[in-house]
């Protein structure tokens, strides 16, 4: 069974290569769906994955690249998309 969430990403995560870093490891997990900078300086993702691989990206999400800094973050549960790969936007 295939579960989508979307995950908003809050504090230092804008110009630290996060993005960039997320699509690395979605494509290292399966995952599709896409991710991309909000204009209030947070990371929005959409991932279609198995649930536990979408745990594995929650549980990354929540640290980020090195040079990031995660306050917080958001997971809601999402309908699925069909994404076919895993872009950056």
């Amino acid at each position: 069974m295939i579960k989508s969430v979307k995950i908003n990403i809050y504090g230092k995560v804008q110009e630290v290569g996060f993005r960039y870093s997320a699509l690395q490891k979605a494509n290292e997990l399966g995952i599709t769906g896409f991710v991309k900078n909000r204009n209030d300086g947070s990371v929005y993702i959409e991932a279609d994955g198995e649930p536990e691989i979408i745990e594995e990206i929650v549980l990354w999400c929540r640290k980020g690249p090195a040079w990031s800094r995660v306050d917080d973050i958001k997971v809601i549960d999402i309908p699925f998309n069909d994404y076919k790969c895993f872009g950056v936007k």
